[in-house]
């Protein structure tokens, strides 16, 4: 959509931009071995996309290495932007801090004291937790993890898993779980019910993408940050699910709007480099504003994580299906660390 919109206002610069595709097989190595192939092969001017969390810190290494440019898509991790940061790298979407931070307000306000995580073991959810952990512990200094369940991911044994967690008695839960194994473990545990009087926060299950394949078997109540494409009312999304809608048939997944916003910023960036030179692109970045179907964003210099924020809520059903039944827009500039500690989490460039 964002491509057709772009060239069918006369592209960039006169030119039409194309993107050519590869599919990173989720692993690393492939990821590496197709970026090389896209540089070397088809000669495209920078790198843009990626979904899993260390798969992206792959090709942004990969990036530094090659002196090229690489806008991060979906990984969530921080270190993309902080420990592992370079000056080749930006990345779109609110990382596990920030949906992390919008989350652990309402989870101090319930003072529960004794709680349970259970995430993917790779880096996505291992950052989601650290921080949790971290955040909650700071809010609320008498807090308990009482139990941490890491599942490999996407084979997950949501059996063993929810008993662990029940045996723990624990009054809250954490969760990062998404797609299959967020589903096998919803089922498992409204069976076992693990949920009843437990409040439970998962960082993405508000998301289409996680939250439609749940249907009746929802949970009601759920903490989460995701994406109610039905129910928000501003200008920028009623004109972006108004052309989606017309052009795909179909509603809108938060990747939708993740993909649409990537090819935006490497579309704005080249206008504002006046060239598609990786220097210039990266000068052209630092700082740039961009207009987005949630509003505008900002890619800060200091890191070069943009300011995308999310929809924070919770969960319920309706008409037999999950919706997000209360939400409010967090504003990632607003959970973001200051600067001078992302100073000390980010090499200098």
């Amino acid at each position: 959509l964002a491509l057709e919109e772009v060239n069918g206002a006369g592209g960039v610069l006169g030119r039409r931009l194309e993107v050519v595709s590869r599919d990173d097989n989720a692993t690393p190595g492939d990821a590496v071995r197709v970026a090389e192939e896209l540089l070397s092969r088809e000669q495209v001017a920078f790198l843009m996309g990626t979904f899993l969390s260390h798969v992206g810190l792959a090709v942004a290494d990969f990036a530094k290495q090659r002196r090229v440019l690489f806008i991060a898509a979906e990984p969530l991790t921080d270190k993309i932007v902080w420990e592992n940061g370079n000056r080749y790298t930006f990345r779109l979407r609110p990382s596990t801090y920030m949906q992390t931070a919008m989350l652990v307000p309402e989870a101090a306000k319930l003072k529960r004291k004794r709680w349970a995580i259970v995430y993917p073991n790779y880096e996505y959810g291992q950052s989601a937790t650290r921080w949790f952990k971290e955040l909650l512990k700071k809010a609320q200094p008498d807090v308990e993890f009482v139990t941490e369940q890491a599942v490999p991911l996407g084979r997950i044994d949501a059996g063993a898993v929810v008993q662990a967690i029940a045996d723990a008695k624990p009054q809250g839960i954490f969760s990062s779980l998404f797609g299959p194994d967020l589903a096998r473990f919803v089922r498992e545990g409204n069976t076992r019910g693990l949920f009843r009087d437990v409040a439970v926060f998962n960082l993405l299950a508000g998301e289409p993408e996680y939250l439609d394949p749940l249907k009746d078997e929802t949970p009601e109540g759920w903490y989460v940050t995701g994406y109610p494409w039905y129910a928000i009312d501003t200008p920028a999304h009623r004109r972006f699910l108004t052309a989606y809608q017309k052009r795909f048939n179909d509603y809108p997944r938060l990747g939708s709007v993740v993909g649409y916003a990537t090819l935006m910023t490497a579309a704005e960036a080249i206008r504002r480099a006046g060239s598609a030179e990786t220097e210039k692109l990266i000068s052209a970045l630092r700082g740039m504003r961009l207009e987005t179907p949630f509003g505008p964003i900002v890619y800060r210099a200091i890191d070069h994580q943009s300011t995308m924020g999310a929809y924070v809520g919770r969960i319920g059903k309706k008409e037999g299906r999950g919706v997000m039944t209360t939400y409010s827009y967090a504003d990632g500039a607003n959970f973001l660390p200051p600067d001078h500690e992302v100073r000390k989490l980010r090499p200098a460039d």
